[in-house]
C-alpha cells in the first residue's frame, strides 16, 4: 500500500498538479457518516460514533447512529454517553473531518471514491487540481470555497 501512495505521488508530482477537496456549495464542507468511517478505515483510525445526550433528548426515537439526520460525534475511544466520553479524555478524544488537511491523499482517494455519497449534510464536495508546488489556501463565502493562490496582503 505503502509503494502504491508513493508511485502515486511520483505520477502527481511529474504531472504537475496536486489534488485539493473542496466544497462547492452554499453550507460547508463535511463529510457523509460513510466517507468519515471509509477516510479513518484507509488511514488506519479506529472512530467510534455517538450521539450526545441533548441530540438524544430532542431527537428521542430518531437518534439512532444510522440516522442519516443526526449529527455523530467521532471519538478515538469507545464511549457509551456524554460522562463517559468526559472520563475518558473528552475533547482529547474527539475526532473531527474539519481537522483533515484539504491535500491529504486519502481524503481524495474517499471523494473518488464515493462521490456524491461523499457528501455532508450541507455539503457538494468536489477534487480541483492545482499546479504542483503553489502554495494555496481555501477562501469561502457561506460555505462555497474557491482554491487561491497564497499572496500577501496590507489593511
Amino acid at each position: 500500500m505503502k509503494t502504491e501512495k508513493t508511485k502515486e505521488a511520483i505520477l502527481k508530482a511529474l504531472k504537475g498538479e496536486q489534488e485539493i477537496v473542496i466544497n462547492k456549495c452554499f453550507g460547508g464542507f463535511g463529510l457523509s457518516k460513510k466517507a468519515i468511517m471509509r477516510y479513518a478505515e484507509l488511514k488506519g483510525i479506529k472512530l467510534f460514533p455517538w450521539i450526545n445526550d441533548f441530540t438524544k433528548q430532542i431527537y428521542k426515537e430518531r437518534a439512532k447512529i444510522d440516522n442519516p439526520e443526526i449529527v455523530l460525534h467521532y471519538a478515538t475511544k469507545d464511549v457509551k454517553d456524554e460522562a463517559d466520553y468526559k472520563k475518558k479524555g473528552g475533547n482529547n478524544i474527539y475526532w473531527s473531518d474539519g481537522n483533515i488537511k484539504r491535500d491529504d491523499e486519502e481524503l481524495v482517494k474517499v471523494v473518488k471514491e464515493l462521490g456524491s455519497k461523499a457528501n455532508g449534510r450541507h455539503a457538494e464536495l468536489v477534487v480541483v487540481k492545482i499546479p504542483s508546488g503553489v502554495e494555496w489556501e481555501i477562501s469561502e463565502y457561506d460555505g462555497m470555497e474557491t482554491i487561491d493562490e497564497k499572496h500577501r496582503s496590507w489593511g
